[in-house]
């Protein structure tokens, strides 16, 4: 790996790295049951600003609870407020000097097993996908699609989601307009996920993991850097 490819990746890790902070802040001062889910996103807003410097987001701040977390992300779900018993993800784009970070992670409140089951099977989830994808790293889109989806049946669920992830770079990072294939873990990518991007550069790409209980009404999800 060259010098300038060592920077760019070390760029994308601690973008990472200070939203993994951020979430960390999310979760011991902002999430509670009893507020609404804009309201939770307004305040991971103001933190955002106030306490990590964060001025822009690559899309928009995304707090599904309870059925809404089924919604995909194009959705824009009714408002709804956060339960005692309840599950829900948060899922942000935030820019650290010009570099993106994509970062979700679930959460739940109270000590309901099904609901901690749900959670605890991502991280394993997407560890699983991310060993089979080193294993051969120039897959396509969809080879690492379809793998994403076997994990998920593996450990019980369905992989809830018509992609697995998305690149990511520098903002604003390589798109390819009204097109939702060739540069997604999804359907139909038959490129190479190891196909340098339009400048040259390896791409870098985010790894999502989308388990859906569909006979609870309730799904979790994960994501962050896979090739970093």
């Amino acid at each position: 790996m060259s010098v300038a490819e060592q920077e760019r990746a070390t760029y994308l890790l601690d973008a990472q790295n200070k939203a993994l902070s951020l979430f960390e802040e999310i979760e011991q001062k902002l999430i509670r049951p009893g507020i609404s889910e804009k309201t939770l996103s307004d305040e991971i807003h103001k933190l955002g600003q106030e306490r990590h410097g964060i001025r822009t987001h690559w899309h928009k701040r995304v707090v599904r609870s309870g059925p809404n977390t089924l919604r995909p992300f194009e959705d824009n779900p009714p408002d709804r407020v956060i339960e005692e018993d309840d599950i829900l993800y948060v899922d942000l784009g935030p820019v650290f000097e010009a570099w993106e970070a994509d970062f979700g992670r679930t959460y739940v409140l109270g000590n309901d097993p099904q609901k901690q089951r749900l959670r605890d099977s991502l991280e394993p989830v997407w560890n699983a996908v991310k060993a089979r994808f080193q294993e051969k790293p120039d897959m396509t889109g969809e080879q690492l699609y379809d793998i994403a989806c076997e994990e998920a049946r593996k450990a019980g669920w369905e992989h809830g989601a018509w992609l697995a992830g998305h690149l990511v770079g520098q903002f604003p990072h390589e798109r390819i307009p009204r097109d939702k294939t060739a540069l997604y873990i999804t359907k139909g990518n038959d490129q190479s996920m190891a196909t340098p991007g339009k400048d040259g550069n390896k791409r870098h790409w985010i790894l999502e993991v989308h388990l859906h209980d569909t006979a609870n009404k309730r799904a979790a999800f994960y994501e962050q850097l896979l090739t970093v």
